[in-house]
């Protein structure tokens, strides 16, 4: 991820084909139009950005199909040598938890991505299987810690018992992931998701961020209201860890590749020079 970003700028574009977006590229809402709007996005932003971040939701809405085009999504971006980070944000326990891991971060694996969203709310300790998957693939997990929903503050900040906050329990517990990275001076395999619509809540409820080791995914920029600028305020001495994220705000350029390769390019523009 490191080299990617400095390859190409701290954003990662996700590609959340949703039937309006569909509509006004011109496409259908079914299979094929779900096939040519991935694969012109393939053509945009492979080897372009950073980072290329799929919602799975939006290809099993249309079934054994559009799994397949998810399928073939991931395997092109791939051979654009651009990573992929699908956003399917499973959480579980036990044998239920080991079978995510096997489907999304297992070598070989059809629907295989280089990194997952993974949600810790069944308890950070469920995600054993997926977080041991990702460490022995070469592969990396981003656990939701401080989302850009509204909603995500009644669980997020509650507190526990002794007094911490969910959200910094979920920060200590990824910081112990990342303690041998943090101790070679790298980014760990375990990431957090933190919106960059979330303001000083970080501060607030006592997350060091920088001490995570963690790579920081930044949903919000863009169509959920938060720019660029915004980007150092929310993340302070971690921005350097910052990987933004942007859907509708880049996707909003097309149908045509090069009008979403531009909007891409002056965006993660953008964000570099605001985590710098």
């Amino acid at each position: 991820m490191r080299a990617a970003t400095d390859a190409h700028g701290p954003l990662a574009v996700g590609v959340d084909p949703h039937p309006a977006l569909l509509s006004r590229w011109g496409l259908p809402d079914d299979p094929t139009g779900l096939e040519r709007f991935a694969l012109t996005c393939v053509e945009a932003l492979g080897g372009v950005v950073a980072a290329v971040k799929p919602q799975s939701a939006f290809f099993e809405r249309h079934g054994c199909r559009g799994v397949a085009v998810l399928e073939r999504l991931l395997g092109e971006l791939a051979a654009a040598g651009t990573l992929s980070l699908l956003d399917v944000k499973r959480g579980d326990v036990g044998s239920t938890m080991a079978a995510y891991a096997q489907a999304h971060l297992a070598d070989g694996a059809p629907l295989a991505a280089d990194a997952v969203t993974l949600s810790p709310y069944l308890g950070l300790g469920s995600l054993r299987p997926a977080l041991d998957l990702a460490a022995a693939t070469g592969r990396g997990a981003f656990v939701l810690a401080l989302t850009s929903n509204p909603e995500g503050a009644s669980v997020q900040h509650a507190r526990d018992d002794d007094g911490t906050p969910v959200a910094a329990a979920v920060a200590r517990g990824v910081a112990l992931e990342n303690a041998g990275a943090r101790a070679r001076g790298a980014l760990g395999s375990v990431g957090m998701v933190v919106g960059a619509t979330t303001g000083g809540a970080a501060a607030r409820l006592g997350l060091d961020l920088a001490a995570t080791a963690a790579p920081l995914l930044a949903p919000g920029v863009g169509a959920q209201g938060a720019g660029p600028e915004d980007l150092a305020a929310v993340f302070g001495d971690a921005r350097r860890q910052v990987l933004a994220t942007s859907s509708r705000g880049v996707l909003a350029a097309g149908p045509r590749a090069a009008d979403v390769r531009a909007a891409a390019r002056d965006l993660a523009d953008r964000c570099a020079v605001a985590l710098a």
